[in-house]
């Protein structure tokens, strides 16, 4: 087992009627801003019971609001909210939504007191180390698939280089997250799916690598790949079914609250080349990892083959045949399981416009320096190409 230390400071608030404790987790010394994305909490009713947990502890001109973040949130659009909490002297900020309002509420945080060109934050990766000047900010979830409200890190757009960056460090976890599970019920079926997807993902970055000897991480990982793979399909069906969404959500959170990835290899490369295709085509966070991922481990097989042949056994039970064998089913049943959560597994599924993808995304690999992505720093642009060529 790698060495590693493990830090998490969120106070996770799981559980129905959960909201209304932000009165006690609020701080109630400093105006506050409420931050969220295109108005869905005004009609599942999230906004109105964050504002009546408010209410008993704030004047409403101690509350300032800012909604519009978009899905894969702009740095242009969260700098006018930077502006906003300058302007104001806002020192708590509220995040009510899914991941993109939560990483966009990261940057914000970050980028309030930071000093030079906000976008050095995104493009040279500035880490906020404990004790780094931001502002302190809390969340309310109401969309599970990132696990941002459990973890330091986020992914912001550029729009006007389209460039999908990422941001981070022990200073941006949350001081607090609410989850409800109830708040599921109305997320239209594409953005459950989509939350699945995600969460099952992120936890296949963290374990799909090769065969080590981190015991306990491995079946921690696999449990979770179990869950998910069981309620998936019957979650976006019945949100309702509390058993359903509760498990779905914890599960979403213990993909990327930084617990798994303690101790063993992590791959994410099929994140960098997602968040590509995102940025070109604004094609749904999910469904570019149900494109590039099934193909990366093809590409990459004999680095993962081992690995994979564990992942076909434990998660999908596929007892018989070679090594390469089970390794080469556990692909297929991953893509079945993309398909029956309505992924579209082929770039050209997804767009028309595909056709110059691997040598845009390779020129920007090169331009920035990464030429050695993966556990084993051996996904070159080579490989790289390969890749999204075969996701065509």
């Amino acid at each position: 087992m790698l060495n590693f230390e493990l830090y998490n400071p969120v106070n996770y608030v799981f559980g129905k009627g959960q909201i209304e404790k932000l009165k006690d987790l609020v701080p109630n010394n400093t105006k506050i801003l409420i931050a969220y994305g295109g108005g869905s909490i005004f009609k599942n009713g999230v906004y109105d019971q964050v504002k009546a947990a408010l209410a008993t502890q704030f004047e409403e001109n101690n509350i300032v609001e800012f909604g519009g973040i978009e899905p894969n949130p702009r740095f242009e659009t969260l700098m006018k909210a930077v502006e906003i909490i300058r302007k104001e002297k806002i020192g708590f900020v509220l995040a009510v939504g899914g991941g993109s309002v939560i990483d966009g509420v990261k940057f914000i945080s970050g980028a309030v007191n930071y000093k030079g060109d906000a976008a050095d934050i995104l493009r040279k990766r500035i880490l906020f180390k404990e004790g780094a000047n931001v502002i302190p900010f809390g969340t309310v979830l109401t969309l599970p698939a990132t696990g941002s409200e459990m973890n330091s890190g986020a992914v912001v757009t550029i729009n006007e280089t389209q460039e999908k960056l990422t941001l981070g460090g022990s200073a941006l976890f949350p001081k607090f997250s609410i989850v409800d599970p109830t708040v599921i019920t109305s997320l239209p079926k594409r953005q459950l799916q989509n939350g699945v997807v995600d969460a099952f993902t992120h936890v296949i970055e963290q374990y799909l690598t090769y065969t080590h000897d981190a015991l306990l991480q491995d079946r921690i990982a696999e449990g979770i790949l179990q869950t998910l793979v069981e309620i998936g399909p019957k979650v976006v069906e019945n949100p309702t079914d509390y058993k359903l969404a509760s498990n779905f959500v914890w599960s979403a959170t213990m993909a990327l609250n930084g617990l798994i990835q303690k101790g063993v290899p992590s791959d994410w490369a099929t994140h960098m080349i997602g968040h590509e295709l995102t940025a070109l085509y604004e094609i749904d966070h999910a469904r570019t990892l149900a494109i590039i991922g099934p193909n990366l481990y093809k590409v990459m097989f004999e680095t993962k083959k081992d690995k994979l042949a564990q992942f076909g056994k434990r998660v999908w039970d596929i007892q018989e045949g070679s090594t390469e064998e089970v390794a080469e089913k556990a692909i297929e049943k991953t893509v079945e399981f993309f398909h029956i959560m309505g992924m579209k597994t082929k770039l050209s599924e997804n767009t028309e416009d595909f056709a110059k993808t691997a040598d845009f995304i390779v020129n920007r690999f090169e331009e920035r320096g990464w030429k050695a992505l993966g556990e084993k720093q051996n996904i070159t642009p080579e490989k790289v190409r390969e890749i999204v060529e075969m996701s065509y």
